[in-house]
């Protein structure tokens, strides 16, 4: 049937190369290394310094890959999903590179580009064997959801269906053209209205810019409305709500000396926000780990799952990938101790803490879509300070690998669950994993080299204004400082934080878990409150944190996107036809997140080309 298909189709890619030839997979690999690849890493890496988070772009990989693919018929989809998990691999790679930015924050000597590149690769594909070996677990034994992962494989399904792949891909050709054509319009208009306020100051006149002007003063961003657009107003709106509340306290941090005379309240609102974070972190992973204890409960009691026949997809070789996690580990001994002068001690702890916490994101990831990698950073460096860290240097690098090792590690068992679904050759993704993660490497180094080269603003310590928020590097950096340079403020902070969090999560788990309560949501005053009370009365901990560390106007544009988004999928659903059966998308596929998703690729592309002009012009100056 393979063959038939390839044959039906002789025009394009199936003719050239044919299906399951070697041909054919030396092309997926350079699809994913030359095109969806580099696309990932970029956006990736541009949204950490941007915003402090990134999205692995498994889906626009997903549905571009398809188009590819998609003349191969139905079997095409096992080689999109070789493309997807090549470019999620180099995404979350990419997004590595603020861990440079940490070290330039602490005022840390910063190792050679060669060295730097030969530690992300040596960690990230140590990452890939500790995911690959608990991938039997969590995704065969356990059967853990992995939501984005079923969105990707019912997208790669979607092959078949070209109405479905020609509106897809329209939807994110649009995003990806208003992405990157309207930061360049803002960018030509700040310089002309610099320009124009320049001149009107040396006539001695005043200069009343125009509204793009306006808008461009209130540091619009379009990445940051884009990834409002894509996760909806009951995430985004607790984080303006509670920058409100942090822009009041303002005058009181600074009397209390907690808040320099001209620093924004992040600078301590996200102490507060890391023990949001945590305290939160606790409530749920304590009922992830019940969760799983139940599930293996269940499991022993059942016979344990084979290799049935036709499911050779399954197997793995476990004593090659004990060798591959041996060879990689010795690697990283070697780099760090070696070449980057870390204690062989906090080395070895840190590959002990990467099992640990990746046993644990990886359930959370599979039940709750969320990867709390900046925990798994956080985590590692209290640990290690309890038992003697003191130089900076030592619990950054260390902690990093159990930070790279959750997030590739994540993005494994996201990838496994998707070609479970779809019955993908676990060893072949396996290889286009490891594609991805050396590309992710030297892309992390160049990325963030070309960035703060580019934007002088990216080293300033605690972030720069505008865009550049880079709220998760000021997470790694204060996590690192509140350890080993601790004033009097931040434990309490912390620990207030984390009350927060812990109180919170605990109400929202009994409210949200009550039959009634889960019932009466479905009317329509119930549904209202329900909104009312995610937005403003019991936010969720992780959303309402999110103020605690970009500035306010990212949180306000932050939250106008998720509004707009859930406002138009309200109205959509009320107002459409109920779809015929077979014809529902799922929400990953919505015209929203397709749009945001793509303004997010498009602003990052626009962000990459202007950092090159930039970077072009500071050579040649």
């Amino acid at each position: 049937m393979t063959t038939d298909t390839a044959t039906q189709s002789p025009r394009l890619f199936a003719r050239w190369f044919p299906l399951g030839t070697t041909r054919y997979y030396v092309f997926l690999a350079a699809i994913a290394v030359l095109v969806l690849g580099p696309l990932g890493g970029i956006t990736a890496s541009y949204m950490n310094f941007s915003l402090g988070f990134f999205v692995g772009g498994q889906v626009l990989a997903g549905i571009l890959g398809s188009t590819i693919t998609y003349f191969y018929g139905p079997e095409g989809k096992h080689g999109a999903n070789y493309m997807q998990t090549a470019a999620a691999s180099v995404a979350s790679m990419a997004a590595m590179g603020v861990l440079i930015q940490a070290m330039v924050w602490l005022g840390l000597e910063e190792p050679p580009v060669w060295k730097l590149i030969l530690y992300f690769l040596s960690v990230g594909m140590f990452g890939v064997g500790v995911g690959m070996i608990f991938t039997p677990l969590l995704v065969d034994r356990l059967q853990l959801t992995y939501p984005s992962g079923l969105a990707v494989a019912n997208i790669l399904r979607a092959l078949t269906d070209v109405r479905l792949l020609k509106r897809s891909v329209g939807q994110l050709a649009t995003g990806i053209g208003l992405g990157t054509v309207l930061p360049l319009v803002m960018e030509r208009v700040a310089q002309s209205e610099g320009a124009a306020a320049k001149a009107a100051e040396v006539a001695g006149q005043k200069y009343e810019p125009g509204l793009v002007g306006k808008l461009l003063s209130l540091e619009l961003s379009v990445s940051t409305v884009g990834a409002g657009i894509i996760l909806g107003a009951r995430v985004t709106v607790p984080a303006i709500v509670y920058a409100v509340v942090w822009d009041s306290l303002m005058p009181w941090l600074r009397d209390e000396g907690w808040l320099g005379a001209k620093e924004p309240f992040r600078k301590f609102a996200f102490l507060v926000a890391l023990g949001t974070i945590m305290g939160a972190a606790v409530v749920d992973i304590a009922l992830i780990l019940k969760q799983a204890v139940q599930r293996l409960r269940k499991a022993s009691e059942e016979a344990p799952p084979t290799a049935a026949p036709g499911e050779e997809w399954k197997r793995t070789n476990t004593s090659r990938l004990l060798l591959w996690l041996a060879f990689w580990g010795g690697m990283l001994v070697f780099v760090s101790v070696g070449l980057l002068d870390v204690s062989l001690g906090w080395v070895l702890l840190a590959l002990v803490l990467s099992f640990a916490m990746m046993l644990v994101n990886g359930i959370s990831f599979g039940i709750t879509d969320s990867n709390p990698i900046s925990s798994a950073f956080v985590v590692s460096v209290v640990l290690m300070a309890l038992v003697g860290l003191k130089a900076p240097i030592e619990g950054l690098i260390a902690a990093s690998i159990v930070f790279v090792v959750t997030a590739i590690g994540g993005d494994m068992q996201q990838d496994r669950s998707t070609g479970w679904r779809l019955g993908t050759n676990r060893t072949h993704q396996f290889r286009y994993q490891v594609i991805g993660v050396f590309l992710g490497a030297v892309l992390s180094v160049y990325m963030a080299k070309l960035f703060m080269t580019a934007y002088p603003e990216l080293k300033i310590d605690g972030g720069g204004s505008g865009q550049w928020q880079s709220a998760m590097t000021l997470k790694i950096a204060g996590a690192v400082r509140s350890i080993t340079q601790p004033k009097a403020f931040q434990i309490p902070a912390m620990l207030v934080g984390f009350a927060i969090g812990l109180v919170t999560e605990i109400v929202r788990k009994v409210v949200k878990q009550n039959e009634r309560y889960r019932a009466w949501v479905k009317s329509r005053v119930g549904f209202g409150f329900d909104f009312v009370f995610d937005c403003f009365l019991v936010p969720s901990p992780y959303a309402s944190s999110f103020a605690g560390f970009v500035g306010f106007s990212t949180s306000a544009w932050f939250a106008a996107g998720g509004s707009v988004s859930s406002f138009v999928n309200w109205w959509t659903k009320r107002n459409a036809p109920p779809p015929k059966e077979g014809e529902a998308l799922p929400e990953d596929m919505s015209t929203t997140s397709l749009l945001g998703g793509g303004l997010i690729a498009g602003d990052s592309i626009a962000a990459l080309g202007t950092g090159i002009v930039g970077l072009l012009s500071l050579k040649k100056g």
